[in-house]
């Protein structure tokens, strides 16, 4: 029997089911807006479409440039690195030949992949010949791609490596 006053359709185990199944998917939704509204969107590269493009010229110019200056790059990282405490990065930077590189300028460029806000970049400072350093705190846990620039006169060198930074 059909009826407004019947009661017996809440005891239905399909009309249980399907009830089920909307608050299921009402509450993924919440779930979904809220943490989009709560976290940071995701890395958006300025001048994509141009850095494609020119992707395998790019690289090919930095491999050429690696091989003919023949310049190796030390990037020495604390073993563990936490949010807010100021982290020593040291480069040590040798020629062809393993002298040490004199009149070079170092610069960090610290990317988050997730949040272009916290990217920053600083001058190493020399320490050495060829040695060089700087005491950088990291304002968020997680993954940082660090890149580094060395530059001596008209030549110029990139080198980049992943880090991890804990939380407190």
């Amino acid at each position: 029997m059909i009826s407004q006053d019947n009661k017996e359709a809440l005891r239905n185990p399909w009309v249980l089911g399907w009830l089920g199944i909307l608050v299921t998917v009402i509450g993924v939704n919440v779930a979904f807006i809220v943490t989009a509204f709560n976290t940071t969107p995701g890395l958006v590269d300025e001048g994509y479409y141009e850095k494609g493009r020119d992707h395998e010229k790019n690289f090919q110019q930095k491999m050429e440039a690696r091989h003919r200056l023949g310049w190796n790059i030390a990037l020495q990282v604390p073993e563990t690195i936490t949010v807010g405490v100021p982290a020593t990065f040291s480069v040590s930077v040798t020629d062809r030949l393993g002298n040490p590189l004199r009149d070079a300028q170092v610069t960090l460029h610290a990317y988050r992949p997730s949040d272009a806000a916290a990217d920053f970049t600083a001058a190493l400072e020399r320490i050495g010949q060829g040695v060089f350093q700087a005491k950088l705190p990291l304002a968020l846990k997680g993954v940082w791609e660090l890149q580094l620039e060395v530059v001596q006169g008209e030549e110029q060198l990139q080198t980049a490596r992943r880090i991890s930074v804990a939380a407190r």
